[in-house]
């Protein structure tokens, strides 16, 4: 039995803005059936025994010292820039 529709793929499509054409929709069906069948018989496993984890290595603090620094004055920050305005980087409108 299909775990997927092809209905459910191009709803699923469609809420992600993507164009399928019917044969693109009938892969793509079959893919996530398969991928979904896969998941379900993975969450099958007893899994009882197995303590919830963050990580699956024991971690100790991973965190740096903070280390003052010279840090770089805006001449210098902004000498690389293609353009400045106003002290500051200026970049293109993103529309």
């Amino acid at each position: 039995m299909s775990m997927i529709s092809k209905d459910d793929v191009k709803h699923v499509a469609k809420l992600a803005e993507l164009e399928f054409n019917e044969e693109q929709a009938d892969k793509m069906t079959e893919q996530l059936d398969k991928i979904l069948a896969h998941v379900a018989n993975i969450s099958k496993a007893d899994t009882s025994a197995v303590l919830p984890t963050a990580h699956t290595i024991e971690i100790n603090n991973v965190f740096r010292e903070d280390i003052v620094k010279k840090q770089l004055s805006a001449k210098e920050a902004l000498s690389n820039a293609p353009e400045e305005y106003k002290g500051g980087f200026l970049v293109p409108k993103i529309d």
